[in-house]
């Protein structure tokens, strides 16, 4: 993108006498993944858009602590967890926003456990709530008919029940929402969660991811929409296993919005 943008620190907020409405929890993936840092950018471009008021920790952010959980290193996991907690109590946060189903899912169900008591959004909720507030607006654009089929992340459907968010986004663009024969709460996992994304997969038949994206393959998309970076990693997999990425796009819901032509 050429335009600035514009992404204060907790830390000069704080030092400036000022308090943001919303904390950006950034996650790994977001701060790190090549891919999943375009996913970042776009979401703050939204958010500058709207003149929403949001800061990130920065340097002083570490690892949710999601995937000590689930590999079953609960020692980790708290100590992770209790680190993230003093800092953001010391910041005086109240609430954040994340683009990780896996951030979201830990920060709002399982800090509370341990001192950390916040209004948590992911940030599919957070741009529908902009949205409903006429904060930005979004007519037609880019995705104008565009047939798009929402993959749902374990941790947002399943786990916290979070289905409308992201298909009421995706029928804002005025494209066509086509869903698989396993979604909403019969969803399938793209393969990734539970820290098995830093593994290979055991010896079978077939990668879930693979199965995944013949699943998506089969509504005859333009676009396959995630709304979790590692979700979208499992997915592009999947797509370039089947050599259809000329032809068929990976792309999280910000960046959906983010390039809609409006913003």
């Amino acid at each position: 993108m050429s335009e600035e943008l514009k992404v204060p620190t907790m830390a000069e907020l704080f030092a400036a006498g000022k308090e943001p409405e919303v904390l950006f929890w950034v996650g790994c993936a977001g701060s790190f993944d090549d891919r999943a840092k375009k996913i970042t950018r776009a979401f703050v471009k939204i958010l500058n858009n709207a003149n929403v008021n949001f800061a990130v920790l920065g340097t002083e952010e570490s690892c949710s602590g999601d995937p000590a959980k689930r590999a079953g290193n609960e020692f980790l996991f708290q100590m992770q967890a209790v680190t993230n907690i003093e800092v953001m109590n010391a910041y005086g946060v109240k609430s954040v926003v994340t683009a990780c189903p896996h951030c979201f899912n830990t920060i709002k169900n399982e800090y509370p456990e341990l001192g950390g008591n916040y209004q948590v959004m992911h940030h599919t909720q957070f741009i529908n709530k902009l949205l409903e507030e006429g904060r930005i607006t979004l007519e037609g654009g880019n995705f104008k008919g565009k047939r798009i089929t929402f993959h749902d992340p374990c941790y947002l459907g399943r786990a916290n029940n979070v289905y409308e968010a992201p298909r009421n986004l995706i029928k804002k663009l005025d494209a066509q929402l086509v869903e698989m024969k396993n979604c909403r709460k019969k969803g399938l996992c793209c393969g990734a969660g539970g820290a098995q994304m830093f593994k290979e997969p055991e010896k079978g038949d077939k990668d879930v991811n693979v199965e995944r994206t013949e699943q998506a393959l089969q509504t005859q998309p333009d676009i396959i929409a995630a709304a979790c970076p590692f979700c979208n990693t499992m997915m592009t997999d999947g797509v370039k296993s089947k050599e259809k990425e000329d032809s068929l796009k990976v792309m999280d819901i910000a960046e959906l919005i983010a390039n809609a032509g409006d913003l």
